[in-house]
């Protein structure tokens, strides 16, 4: 019998490769996609992916999606509390899994695993312990159709947003980009490919650049600036 899962979905093409692993591994049955979506503007916090691109993602994934809302303050006391009913609620299906799409982060892995383990849930890295180049060439190998929707505007000029992850892309990266993005350089929407029975329709706006201030550990303040594109679901 299958350990039952619960997969935490991005929408990138990270979260993708890694589902893409473990659909082919048949090693877990997964029982939902969980997606932390901020509760206010009603898109995902980490890719600001649409609900209605995430629920068409799930439908074409075939898996239930599950939506954790989550304040617009980011505080990390409202995810660990909305994270652990989640939580509770899936143990009481059965679920001793959770996986997730990270690569190399170590310090976070090692809090997934200090804030799950207690409660009974085995954290599973399908894509941890390799390259980001090996990633890379996983991904372009699978046939998983993405975008660019974000960028680092100081690693990645507007001209990046809207590209697919392909070949191309990969060499038009500056010297000492991630190829796949782990440092945030970009970030992405996964569309189409093997996993999906059909392509998500979307669209992008204009790109437009957003500067924001963010307190450092010594106290002082250091300004970011992002690339962004509207991604909107084309049916609507």
């Amino acid at each position: 019998m299958k350990n039952k899962a619960v997969f935490n979905w991005s929408g990138g093409k990270d979260s993708a490769l890694a589902l893409y692993k473990v659909l082919q591994e048949q090693e877990y049955e997964i029982v939902a996609l969980l997606t932390t979506v901020n509760r206010d503007n009603r898109r995902s916090t980490m890719h600001a992916i649409p609900v209605s691109l995430l629920e068409k993602q799930a439908d074409s994934l075939g898996i239930p999606l599950y939506i954790v809302d989550l304040m617009s303050n980011g505080l990390i006391g409202d995810y660990e509390k909305a994270m652990s009913e989640a939580v509770s609620l899936f143990k009481e299906q059965g679920v001793n899994h959770f996986i997730f799409g990270d690569i190399f982060l170590h310090d976070v892995k090692s809090y997934r695993e200090e804030k799950l383990n207690p409660l009974g849930i085995t954290v599973v890295e399908p894509l941890w312990g390799k390259s980001s180049e090996e990633i890379m060439d996983d991904f372009l190998a699978s046939g998983l159709q993405t975008i660019v929707v974000t960028t680092m505007a100081d690693v990645l000029d507007e001209s990046f947003i809207g590209r697919h992850i392909d070949h191309s892309f990969v060499k038009d990266l500056p010297e000492g980009t991630d190829v796949c993005g782990e440092n945030g350089e970009y970030h992405t929407f996964c569309y189409s490919g093997s996993i999906f029975r059909y392509p998500v329709p979307y669209t992008l706006d204009t790109p437009f650049r957003k500067t924001y201030p963010v307190k450092m550990d010594d106290g002082t303040e250091k300004d970011f600036s992002y690339w962004f594109a509207g991604l909107y679901d084309l049916t609507e």
